[in-house]
């Protein structure tokens, strides 16, 4: 038998079998896609796909990856572009502050010397890259074996991992994903445990029968309930549901679309109400969208704004 180890209170251990069983799977099964770049990942081509990546459907991404690198192939090409060209070529994948961010961690990484940083303390200290991000890049583009863990990644150790008295804590939780990593492949590893938490090991109806981990999981094996390999979180109180067009998130996408579809230097005057939305809602809007640095205001306009919100 294979001598094993675990992290302390887990149940399941970082065999080679079971790197070999996910590996292979995913050498079969992994989902195809542009920003998997083969051979040696070039950092900040991955540091790009991973920020849009969050909160973003990955099949969104993949087709707004090879445009966005077309434009900004480098950090340098990044940092010194207008903010509204940015903005226009993330457009489509929502959360535009992210695209924000991501110039900001371009500025950085150039004042730094040019570099995208390989170590996760670095990483993690750029606009907009937190845990989960600094350590996919750090795997993917560095061969660090460090384990990513979002949120279907944190799915698949919470059922691998599972003990009877209830989920993980999230320290050891890093600890297996750490320890787990198949040093000889970081990258694959870590699209390994993503895929195979996004099509197989679902929140909702896991195909276990197919899955290559079925042999160590606590979960597939009936040893945890659900409950314990994924808590609930607790229902919400029950509240009328409020229409998309009158909600905040609704009136910024407009606002940002209306500014997009404008030629570039172009100004754009907000009179009136947008939608359900009064002038007043439209103007606090615009003036929390310039504060986090998505819209510019002329000085009258800044001006107006201003004394509006004092």
């Amino acid at each position: 038998m294979v001598p094993t180890a675990r992290p302390a209170g887990a149940r399941s251990a970082p065999t080679r079998a079971l790197r070999a069983a996910l590996l292979a799977w995913f050498d079969r099964e992994g989902r195809a896609l542009d920003f998997r770049s083969g051979g040696s990942p070039e950092p900040w081509a991955v540091l790009v796909s991973e920020v849009m990546a969050q909160q973003t459907q990955v099949g969104r991404v993949d087709a707004k990856w090879r445009a966005f690198m077309g434009r900004f192939p480098t950090p340098a090409s990044l940092a010194s572009a207008p903010t509204g060209d940015v903005i226009r070529a993330w457009r489509g994948l929502g959360y535009n502050r992210r695209a924000i961010d991501l110039q900001r961690a371009a500025r950085a990484i150039v004042e730094a010397g040019g570099g995208v940083p390989g170590d996760v303390t670095t990483l993690e200290a750029l606009p907009g890259i937190g845990p989960y991000t600094a350590r996919a890049v750090a795997a993917i583009a560095f061969g660090r074996p460090v384990g990513a863990v979002d949120v279907n990644v944190r799915r698949v150790l919470g059922r691998l991992l599972g003990t009877g008295a209830g989920p993980v804590s999230p320290r050891e939780l890093q600890a297996a994903a750490d320890a787990l990593v198949d040093p000889a492949r970081t990258a694959d590893w870590t699209h390994a445990v993503m895929d195979l938490g996004a099509t197989i090991c679902r929140r909702v109806r896991p195909a276990c029968a197919e899955c290559p981990l079925r042999a160590w999981c606590a979960f597939a094996s009936g040893a945890v309930p659900t409950a314990s390999a994924e808590p609930r979180r607790p229902a919400p109180e029950a509240r009328r549901p409020v229409p998309f067009a009158a909600t905040t998130r609704w009136l910024r996408g407009r606002i940002v679309e209306r500014l997009c579809s404008a030629p570039p230097g172009t100004s754009v005057a907000f009179h009136g109400p947008l939608g359900v939305h009064p002038p007043a809602a439209v103007s606090a809007a615009l003036a929390a969208l310039a504060v986090e640095g998505l819209v510019e205001l002329d000085g009258v306009d800044a001006a107006r704004l201003a004394g509006e919100r004092a």
